[in-house]
């Protein structure tokens, strides 16, 4: 089943230290305060989603969440959690490590899309 929203390697072994030192995470992605428009990771429950914002799924069990508005744009692509070198001046728990989540993507097929359609109700 093709997912909105998945992560590289190197992404999930920093979720797990990260879990590690602050137990149970979820994600936003930004809307382009603090530092453009980037996944931002929080302790679960520390930021608060609103009516608006839309469920994309699960990276390794952490709930990735972003705005219905900046989601109309992403809608017809896979976002694919991945990390980077260097620091980020958002409020994510990974910049002190040196390190920031950073998303990739791609378009969705249109079998793809068909799929997501009649699949994966949005939450």
């Amino acid at each position: 089943m093709t997912k909105r929203i998945i992560a590289t390697e190197e992404a999930i072994s920093l979720i797990n230290e990260l879990r590690h030192r602050h137990g149970p995470l979820m994600f936003h992605q930004s809307g382009g305060c603090c530092d453009g428009s980037q996944p931002m990771c929080f302790p679960e429950g520390e930021f608060k989603t609103g009516a608006t914002d839309v469920c994309l799924g699960e990276v390794d069990g952490c709930k990735f969440y972003m705005s219905g508005d900046q989601f109309e744009y992403w809608k017809h692509t896979q976002l694919i959690l991945d990390v980077i070198k260097g620091r980020g001046s958002s409020f994510s728990l990974e910049i002190p490590l040196g390190v920031r989540f950073h998303i990739r993507s791609r378009v969705f097929s249109d079998e793809e899309v068909a799929e997501l359609e009649t699949t994966q109700p949005l939450t």
